[in-house]
């Protein structure tokens, strides 16, 4: 069976390590794109190299943004009394999209695994107590996933948020929204029942 040529080997072993594509997807991916050039491969090529030469990362909260500090540090219809804290800029724009905060963040870079290795030097977590430490900062929400090492994180910086005057305060977990008993998990059916409340 013929080879493809190693330009082309190359650009699937590229796409084969986003999240989500294994070599199979990637190689239907790069043949897409190399069949749709003008309308796919070259706007992607553009769009590619302008964001790895415009996008930073923000020094004041670890977001993804083309200025430094980033959009939503600098506007001022934000609360500054409210800090959220999120493991990834993808949660942030979770967050963004549900216009359900509007506070300011605190991107961690990943959480606490003793299996992976990664301990607290390996987060975000110092500028984190600085900026919990400010006066203006009331509360620090922490928007962790409801996984064993979300949970580490979340207890980990609890400890270390303790000498703030800031209350801490963790995500509701429990039944979706439009959610149906029988189709959940029983831990987040244990963990709703937990955390029910009068109506």
């Amino acid at each position: 069976m013929a080879r493809a040529g190693p330009e082309i080997e190359r650009l699937i072993t590229l796409l084969s390590r986003l999240p989500g594509l294994g070599p199979r997807s990637a190689r239907r991916a790069a043949l897409t794109l190399l069949k749709r050039r003008e309308q796919l491969l070259l706007p992607l090529s553009a769009a590619l190299a302008e964001a790895a030469e415009r996008v930073g990362v923000c020094g004041v909260c670890g977001a993804l943004d083309t200025r430094d500090p980033c959009a939503i540090c600098v506007d001022e219809t934000r609360d500054p009394a409210s800090l959220c804290v999120v493991e990834e800029v993808g949660a942030l724009w979770a967050l963004e999209r549900a216009a359900a905060f509007r506070g300011r963040y605190h991107v961690l870079g990943g959480l606490l695994s003793a299996l992976d290795g990664r301990g607290p030097e390996a987060l975000n977590i110092a500028a984190l107590t600085a900026r919990a430490a400010a006066p203006q900062v009331r509360e620090v929400v922490l928007a962790l996933p409801a996984t064993v090492d979300g949970q580490t994180t979340a207890h980990y910086l609890v400890d270390r948020l303790a000498g703030c005057e800031v209350q801490v305060t963790l995500l509701a977990r429990g039944v979706p929204v439009g959610g149906d008993l029988d189709w959940l998990d029983d831990g987040t059916i244990a963990q709703a029942m937990r955390a029910r409340r009068p109506t």
